[in-house]
């Protein structure tokens, strides 16, 4: 194994494909970890395969999008080529539909609207990816979606690197003018994003071959099984979003990425109140890719709070650290001195923690389960929105809860906090309209 490559000191192997290896790395100027993608030494730097390599590199150093795997560096040393690029810890799609075959609808979803994000940002610079598949998309461990390799992609201002009449591509995911060779443009991207989408959902893949037919026949002639046959569940909306990304004409598919994205955000609106990297990491603990402590410490953060009957401080510092964002506020100085006291909630979906060390040490924790959601305010202070997994620090002894949900009747508790330990809510909230009164309300 290679020991240096640049700057970067290799730390070992993380994997290998056929073109090439990825090394896990240190790019020490910067205490930077890194991953580093090698042309395998078999591979002429003449060929083909070189071409794309390097092609790889310039598209993807191009495109500085969140949901895009960001590239720092493109080496060539004698025989060999380098792209240095975002070390992300985590686990790529194909692995996770390997351990859990198919996912909630939202999950999915979330997924789905990640990796178009991505597709809108590249389209609009002209470049199509041609190859979405679940070995192409990598979700971190903080609930972050990226897409990888365009080794294939094709940008409109460049040549092809293919024949006119063949195509290129992984032949389960590609959509019917990819197949037959055609000249491609954004459409083809959104196909290929819908049958990943169905997968996801589903379980298999839309289009399967058999003895009849191969999957590259399919996909061009053969209508795909409903998923409301495969999930019974399947929200109407979702299964006309999936039959208009895998129309077979690509004038009846979305007419931009923006539209898919639009469409993909309102289906998530009504059913995902929380942020949605947060949605992604309480299903990564949930099929045990993040161990518990690890999804924690990224869900969890809060400021402690002191109980209604419980003396103020003179002077105060609230303070709050917005999820995910990670904006510090601070504010409020009074009588020549600056105490930490009582904090406040500053987030609907995820409470913060920025008090001392000290004053976490004496706190409790209250967790929140609510069916189907609520809005959790403690002590008259909304302090997040569930489904959630963080558990809400809070100073010990008696609190006030209230379940808010404006379809369901509120729901009111008293929780007393004890240093150290976690207290469990659990409430199953009532409509406020019962069968009953529904049935007298009719003439």
């Amino acid at each position: 194994m290679l020991e240096r490559i640049g700057n970067c000191r290799i730390v070992g192997e993380i994997g290998s494909g056929g073109m090439a290896v990825i090394y896990k790395a240190i790019q020490e100027p910067l205490e930077r970890v890194v991953a580093i993608k090698a042309l395998k030494p078999s591979i002429a730097l003449d060929s083909q395969f070189a071409v794309r390599f390097e092609r790889e590199a310039r598209f993807m150093a191009s495109l500085q999008h969140e949901n895009i795997l960001h590239v720092y560096d493109f080496v060539k040393d004698g025989d060999s080529m380098y792209i240095v690029m975002e070390y992300v810890q985590g686990v790529d799609l194909y692995d996770l539909l390997q351990l859990t075959p198919s996912l909630p609808v939202e999950v999915a979803a979330i997924i789905a609207l990640q990796v178009a994000r991505a597709l809108d940002y590249a389209h609009y610079r002209g470049i199509i990816h041609r190859d979405i598949k679940p070995a192409n998309v990598m979700i971190s461990h903080q609930g972050e979606v990226k897409l990888m390799d365009f080794g294939i992609a094709r940008d409109h201002a460049l040549s092809d690197l293919t024949e006119t009449g063949t195509g290129v591509g992984t032949p389960s995911y590609m959509s019917p003018e990819q197949i037959l060779g055609d000249k491609l443009d954004f459409r083809s991207d959104v196909f290929s994003l819908g049958i990943l989408l169905y997968q996801c959902i589903t379980g298999r893949k839309p289009f399967l071959e058999d003895e009849s037919r191969t999957v590259m026949q399919k996909i061009r002639l053969d209508r795909y099984q409903s998923p409301r046959k495969l999930v019974h569940s399947l929200p109407s909306s979702m299964e006309r979003l999936l039959a208009r990304c895998m129309e077979k004409l690509p004038a009846n598919r979305y007419p931009s990425t923006q539209v898919l994205i639009d469409d993909i955000v309102e289906f998530l609106a009504g059913r995902v109140s929380i942020n949605h990297n947060a949605r992604l990491v309480m299903y990564l603990r949930d099929v045990g890719v993040v161990g518990p402590a690890e999804a924690d410490a990224v869900l969890t953060a809060g400021v402690l709070r002191t109980p209604r009957s419980a003396p103020q401080d003179h002077g105060m510092v609230q303070a709050a650290v917005l999820p995910f964002a990670g904006l510090l506020f601070c504010a409020v100085l009074a009588g020549g001195g600056i105490q930490a006291s009582a904090g406040r909630f500053s987030h609907r979906n995820e409470p913060v923690e920025a008090d001392a060390p000290l004053s976490l040490s004496r706190a409790g924790f209250l967790r929140v389960v609510a069916e189907p959601w609520a809005d959790v305010v403690i002590d008259g202070e909304l302090a997040l929105t569930t489904p959630s997994a963080a558990r809400i620090p809070l100073s010990p002894g008696k609190h006030y809860v209230k379940l808010v949900n404006p379809f369901y009747q509120e729901h009111t508790a008293e929780v007393v906090i004890r240093t150290g330990d976690t207290q469990v809510l659990e409430a199953r909230l009532r409509p406020k309209h019962t069968a009953s009164s529904a049935r007298a309300a009719k003439p």
